[in-house]
């Protein structure tokens, strides 16, 4: 592990995260609002750190509501987003060089999504409306049927499980 992330690490004074990775909820709203997906009240939005070091995945899961995928620094990140509806698989680059950089990226609420960095660590935030909560939250290994579904059509994915 690079001096980098490791400073990161313990300046921002990250946790493992149950799907991978390591972060730190930063931000909690007060307010709360009433979510009809989850049919009761959550915080009004809620915001992490979140850093993946070389070869760490964050597995296939899904959250109830909106996230928004925030790049800070590091290698770029490949997130991948397999619509709840329809099935279809979406990889997307977050990166702050190339000839187009791209700091974000939102996935939709019941999707499934995973992430992984394409080098030593990335550093991203991640930002949900109606705020976060482990309730809404769904690893695609628990789903037996979604998880047929899923690595029938995209057997690619398995190492993401």
């Amino acid at each position: 592990m690079k001096n980098r992330a490791l400073s990161l690490i313990d300046s921002l004074e990250l946790s493992p995260h149950p799907e991978g990775g390591y972060y730190k909820e930063v931000y909690r709203s007060p307010t709360t609002v009433h979510s009809p997906r989850a049919g009761e009240n959550r915080n009004a939005l809620t915001d992490i750190y979140f850093l993946l070091l070389s070869g760490q995945v964050s597995r296939l899961h899904r959250v109830l509501h909106d996230e928004i995928w925030h790049f800070y620094e590091g290698a770029p990140l490949l997130l991948m987003e397999i619509e709840a509806e329809g099935f279809k698989l979406q990889e997307v680059r977050l990166e702050s060089c190339g000839s187009q950089p791209r700091y974000k990226h939102c996935i939709r609420g019941g999707n499934w999504q995973a992430a992984y960095s394409t080098g030593e660590y990335s550093l991203v935030g991640c930002t949900v409306a109606p705020g976060f909560d482990f309730a809404d939250f769904e690893f695609l290994s628990e789903n037996a049927a979604q998880k047929a579904a899923v690595l029938e059509k995209f057997p690619e994915v398995k190492s993401y499980v």
